[in-house]
């Protein structure tokens, strides 16, 4: 019996990280995140250095939380600038039995960190019966 083998999306790892590199007025630079579960919340956490949180706005609704954000650009002479500036937005889908009235979120050495209850009920997977008419 043969192995399975996981290939992967791009022939290079790094791939993804050099699309980033390249400008582009088209699409809004991204925000870096990780997610997961702690403690019965969701959290997501948002790389946002150089920012104070008001230059960070935080929408939920509709199963979605968005986290936006704008680093504006300093009016001085550079020689060389890696730093993105500008408007720049993620939008993540809200795991089942996320409570959007239950939402913390705090800005701490650069990092944007948002919590969501998950203390509503998670409906269980069920079988639907299919009507046939004909």
């Amino acid at each position: 019996m043969g192995t399975l083998t996981r290939r992967q999306r791009f022939p290079f790892p790094d791939m993804p990280e050099w699309f980033e590199t390249f400008p582009s007025k088209l699409t809004m630079p991204a925000v870096r995140i990780e997610d997961y579960t702690q403690d019965d919340r969701y959290v997501l956490r948002a790389e946002l250095p150089g920012m104070s949180p008001e230059d960070i706005d935080v929408v939920i609704g509709d199963g979605v939380l968005t986290v936006e954000a704008e680093r504006t650009e300093r009016d001085i002479d550079k020689s060389h600038s890696e730093i993105r500036y500008g408007a720049m937005s993620r939008s993540v889908t809200l795991p089942s039995g996320a409570d959007e009235n239950d939402v913390k979120a705090d800005y701490t050495d650069g990092m944007l960190t948002v919590s969501v209850g998950l203390g509503a009920e998670k409906a269980e997977a069920r079988h639907v019966e299919i009507q046939h008419r004909g």
